[in-house]
């Protein structure tokens, strides 16, 4: 709240800012780009010098939101939003960008120091991970020349939906699992260095 000057003549002036004031630039993306790192801390550790690990892997995506829409399905859009069997570039926006700052094994497989397009065709019991090297097409239509590899990794369900879809890196034995979540589904990319 903010007040006029007062004066006799005038009563204060009491003005109420708007709770949302528009944009004057652009327009509020709805789904905004979101970015995790493994060592989880590495942005705090780098900031307060104490980075004693370095950097192992980025993720970079944007968070749709579920905004009541039904997300994985049979049904294709507009009943399901993203249906089983079809590639998803896992967000929304442009497509979802990982990068490794050393090599590491996922499930078996050697993936090279470097930048990927991370896509997941996701089924109902399962989710295929797929690395791709071809970084500047939206993911809009994945060129299969391209794949580096693919993974098999399980669809879990869960109790309580996710609103906003989610991507964090969690510490493991082996390494970090990159967690993916989103409506009642998670699923988990082992990630070995």
């Amino acid at each position: 709240m903010a007040c006029a000057p007062v004066n006799n003549n005038n009563p204060i002036e009491i003005v109420k800012p708007a709770l949302e004031t528009a944009n004057p630039y652009a327009a509020v993306d709805k789904s905004p780009m979101d970015m995790s790192y493994y060592p989880v801390n590495y942005p705090m550790q780098l900031m307060s010098g104490n980075d004693s690990t370095g950097l192992v892997a980025r993720v970079i995506y944007s968070r749709p939101q579920k905004n009541g829409r039904n997300i994985f399905g049979f049904d294709p859009p507009p009943k399901s939003l993203q249906q089983y069997g079809t590639y998803w570039r896992l967000g929304a926006n442009e497509a979802t960008e990982i990068e490794f700052f050393k090599p590491v094994i996922i499930e078996g497989k050697k993936i090279a120091r470097g930048r990927y397009i991370i896509y997941c065709i996701p089924f109902e019991d399962k989710w295929t991970v797929i690395f791709n090297t071809n970084l500047f097409d939206w993911g809009l239509h994945p060129d299969t020349k391209k794949e580096m590899a693919r993974v098999d990794i399980p669809a879990i369900k869960t109790a309580v939906p996710i609103e906003f879809f989610t991507m964090v890196f969690q510490q493991s034995p082996k390494g970090a699992d990159l967690v993916m979540a989103w409506d009642n589904v998670k699923a988990v990319l082992p990630i070995s260095f």
